[in-house]
């Protein structure tokens, strides 16, 4: 980690936070941003001269550019992003209100697209970099109760995979961070449950909700093993598109897999048979 520039946003807690500290013993360099800058305060004065704090929401693009700037002005360089923020919304999609939504893409999507796109033109002159875009199992494999969710991740998963295609020719690396359930303060702090509750979904939505609200503290992810894990990718002369983290993100992953082919076999025929007759 010596040497590295890392800008990780939404470090007041979870995997963010974690991953912040692990860097910082590595002896790595970080800028730490977070909605409320006094949580992460302490990160300056354990680490002085290679740690920055610095306020950052990202749904707001004048705090995203003065925390950019900052950082280069501070550190000349950034070597590694990782797009840590967001949150989860625990409803049926039906039960989600439109402002429930609005704030969750905003954060979750809009905001890692914005933050990206700021740091993009300091990463193609720099021909070298590496950007962490955090994902979730859940951007892979839908559950009820989860849907307004599982959209944000799927779409951090497809631009971000266009992205890594993008920039390969131009020397930056992306990573897709799918994560399972991690004993981080998700579910008993950041995550949002609907205020609607529809008697309709009791036994889909309403059971993975009912579950989720009991779980927390109890997840078997490690955040710190989480965040060596992702710092082995950046280390890695080749690091992967997905990093799936956790025994139940694998799980979760194959169940996805075995769907898929259980469907695309299926129906082969009728797939094949839909172009035009030579």
């Amino acid at each position: 980690m010596q040497g590295k520039v890392w800008f990780i946003t939404g470090c007041s807690s979870g995997l963010g936070r974690v991953l912040a500290e692990e860097v910082l013993a590595d002896g790595g360099v970080v800028v730490a941003t977070a909605r409320k800058v006094e949580t992460i305060r302490d990160l300056e004065t354990k680490y002085a001269g290679r740690a920055l704090a610095l306020p950052l929401d990202v749904t707001k693009p004048e705090q995203i550019a003065a925390a950019r700037d900052a950082a280069l002005a501070k550190f000349g360089r950034v070597d590694v992003l990782v797009n840590n923020a967001g949150y989860g919304v625990m409803a049926a999609v039906e039960e989600a209100s439109d402002e429930e939504i609005r704030r969750v893409v905003e954060t979750n999507v809009f905001g890692l697209l914005a933050v990206t796109r700021a740091f993009l033109p300091q990463l193609r002159k720099q021909r070298s970099g590496h950007i962490l875009n955090l994902s979730s199992i859940a951007g892979i494999i839908s559950t009820p109760g989860l849907g307004i969710y599982n959209m944000t991740k799927y779409a951090v998963e497809g631009v971000s995979e266009a992205l890594a295609i993008e920039l390969k020719p131009l020397g930056v690396k992306v990573t897709i961070v799918e994560p399972g359930p991690f004993r981080t303060e998700f579910l008993a702090g950041s995550a949002v449950f609907a205020k609607t509750d529809i008697a309709d979904y009791a036994e889909t939505a309403g059971k993975v909700k009912a579950n989720l609200a009991g779980a927390a503290g109890s997840q078997k992810g490690d955040p710190v093993k989480g965040a060596r894990a992702m710092m082995q990718a950046v280390e890695s002369a080749e690091p992967p598109l997905r990093l799936l983290l956790g025994a139940a993100a694998h799980r979760r992953f194959q169940d996805k897999l075995a769907m898929l082919e259980k469907d695309f076999k299926a129906w082969e025929p009728v797939t094949l048979g839909t172009d035009y007759s030579e």
